[in-house]
């Protein structure tokens, strides 16, 4: 999957354009193809004029703009920044929580986690996305009111799920500014400024929180003061980043690498590609590696395109997600994106599991082959899209690991092709069965995640659809394509229940694609979606027992401006007794935002 602002550099890499400090000249020649021409997760023109200049120019100077960036002078990135927001700089971006945002001073305080407890991106190492003790009983979900709202300064996305660890909340933002929170009233207990965008979710132990950053970067703080322990590079290539959570467990720390080189590989002067993904295993206490094993072999020349461009392979498979350990075998599963370039591997688009102590590859299993894909394939110039030009099917969703009726078990995930697999984990990934909810594409099918209780699996379908407008206009988001609830049955994928998406009526900007993951409690399954509602599920039928329009102006409890929007990438966090929400995202055609939203039954 692609990062918010990915885009607004990769496609700003066109070197055979003579320096130059015009915006409108470089933003036409380097930037309109993408951002006007409907490139998957490229903001519209309308979505970047709502930031700030200065917010523009942080996007493009840090994370996965790297590579892109180097070929262009401090100049001319002001001058983009100017043009696309039709702003000047007014000074430095301020992120900094004001006087009255913090908490009051009274000095470290234990944390109960009998007060709640949504550890990571999955609650658990299993990465089933179910709360059993949620402190919310089933019959009192549809009380459930806003509690408080939290507004993250700059920004126009909300895509960092937040940890909850008894009366502290921990959460990233897009401006790279880590939050401990506290619950109850969403004041900040501290702040940490990352090197770059936060959007993996945070682990959290006793004494440390531990998370990536948009540049590889992984950090471990002081979980009650936000002082740095340790920071380590956990991958050194240009483009790479961490955007699935890293998976605690025993003292190890399990980082998923990925990269915007997809992106970045469009340009026909660019050597695509050379990125290839990995797991990393890190030493809790320290940050020191313990074994990095690679998804993919190291790539080689293969030949050149018609631009005489050097091009390598393979490369890809990223890990964008979440691993999921497997204490009974000892192993951590994962589940792997596509190739960038030819040739393409048996372990893209693929679960792979591998031993827990030495990294070593116990077994993959492929579910589409042959999906050598980079954004070149959608652009006017295709010149370094591979030959097989996709179709984009790569999986952003963690694996599940569950106990069946039958004794036995199974890793389940959706894919963006619309299928939902379940295989085997103790007889070399077999597939048990594999259920097709949705048409899929390359930002359809199951996008996020699902969650799944002791019986099914509840899985939200994308298949977000997107209307041209005009050339200038870019595209808007289909309000009659994508979405819908699935209830799967864990034994064979049986479908138990779907209930239909909602419907958009005259909103702008609006689809009813649930690509948000999916998050439950006994009884009820919660799904967001791009039209910005967030839904309650009835676990027995289906039915909606609640509804929340995220899409409104909303009073902070820091002080900073706040509106909801799309709702997502992340999936509600539950615990202690309240619901916590990300809203705003504003990539294909959905609807920025800027907020945290806490919910508890009746706001109390």
């Amino acid at each position: 999957m692609k990062h918010l602002i990915l885009l607004l550099a990769t496609v700003a890499l066109f070197p055979q354009i003579a320096a130059a400090q015009d915006g409108a000249a470089l933003y036409r020649q380097m930037c309109a193809t993408c951002h006007e021409g409907g490139a998957d997760r490229a903001p519209t023109r309308e979505t970047l004029r709502s930031m700030t200049a200065e917010r523009v120019l942080a996007a493009l100077e840090s994370g996965a703009m790297i590579s892109v960036t180097s070929r262009r002078t401090p100049a001319d990135r002001r001058a983009i920044a100017e043009f696309v927001t039709g702003k000047t700089f007014t000074g430095t971006l301020q992120t900094k929580p004001s006087a009255q945002a913090m908490c009051p001073a009274a000095g470290p305080r234990a944390i109960s986690i009998s007060l709640g407890l949504w550890n990571g991106w999955g609650q658990s190492v299993t990465n089933a996305r179910f709360q059993a003790q949620p402190g919310i009983a089933r019959d009192l979900v549809p009380r459930l009111q806003l509690r408080w709202a939290f507004a993250f300064p700059g920004d126009i996305i909300s895509n960092a799920q937040a940890t909850i660890r008894g009366e502290r909340l921990y959460v990233g933002s897009s401006s790279g500014m880590v939050y401990s929170l506290d619950t109850r009233t969403g004041c900040v207990h501290w702040y940490f400024q990352a090197d770059s965008s936060v959007r993996a979710a945070i682990n959290v132990d006793a004494t440390a929180a531990y998370f990536g950053d948009g540049t590889a970067n992984v950090y471990a703080v002081d979980a009650d003061t936000g002082k740095l322990l340790w920071k380590v590079k956990a991958d050194n290539y240009p483009v790479a980043r961490v955007t699935g959570s890293p998976t605690l467990y025993q003292g190890v720390l399990y980082v998923p690498i990925a990269s915007g080189e997809e992106g970045a590989g469009a340009a026909p002067d660019y050597q695509c590609c050379r990125f290839r993904g990995a797991l990393v295993a890190l030493r809790a206490t320290n940050g020191t590696q313990i074994w990095k094993t690679y998804t993919i072999d190291a790539p080689k020349p293969t030949k050149k395109n018609k631009s005489g461009t050097q091009l390598w392979g393979p490369s890809g498979a990223p890990i964008w997600s979440s691993p999921t350990i497997d204490e009974k075998l000892r192993a951590v599963y994962v589940t792997t994106g596509d190739n960038y370039s030819d040739p393409a591997t048996r372990t893209s688009d693929a679960f792979m599991g591998m031993d827990l102590s030495t990294g070593k590859v116990l077994w993959s299993r492929q579910m589409s082959a042959n999906d050598s894909y980079n954004v070149g394939c959608r652009m006017p110039d295709s010149t370094n899209c591979p030959a097989s030009n996709g179709p984009d099917l790569d999986f952003s969703s963690s694996p599940i690991l569950v106990s069946l009726p039958n004794g036995k078990r199974a890793l389940v995930a959706g894919q963006k092709s619309g299928v939902v697999h379940a295989i085997d984990p103790d007889n070399q990934g077999e597939v048990i069965w594999q259920t097709r909810i949705g048409t899929g594409g390359s930002m359809g099918g199951v996008q996020w995640g699902s969650a799944a209780d002791a019986n099914n699996v509840y899985v939200a379908l994308s298949d977000i659809g997107r209307v041209r407008l005009t050339y200038s206009q870019n595209t808007d988001a289909d309000p009659k394509t994508g979405g819908g609830m699935f209830a799967l049955r864990l034994t064979d994928g049986k479908q138990i229940w779907r209930t239909a998406p909602g419907v958009c009526g005259d909103r702008p900007r609006c689809s009813p694609a649930q690509s948000a993951a999916v998050s439950a409690i006994p009884g009820v399954a919660f799904s967001g979606s791009v039209d910005g509602h967030l839904r309650a599920y009835s676990m027995t039928d289906g039915k909606i027992v609640w509804d929340f329009d995220t899409i409104r102006e909303y009073k902070t409890v820091n002080g900073v401006a706040g509106h909801g929007g799309s709702l997502d990438g992340p999936g509600p966090a539950i615990g202690g007794g309240m619901m916590f929400v990300n809203s705003g995202y504003p990539t294909a055609g959905g609807t920025p935002g800027n907020v945290l939203l806490a919910f508890s039954v009746d706001g109390k």
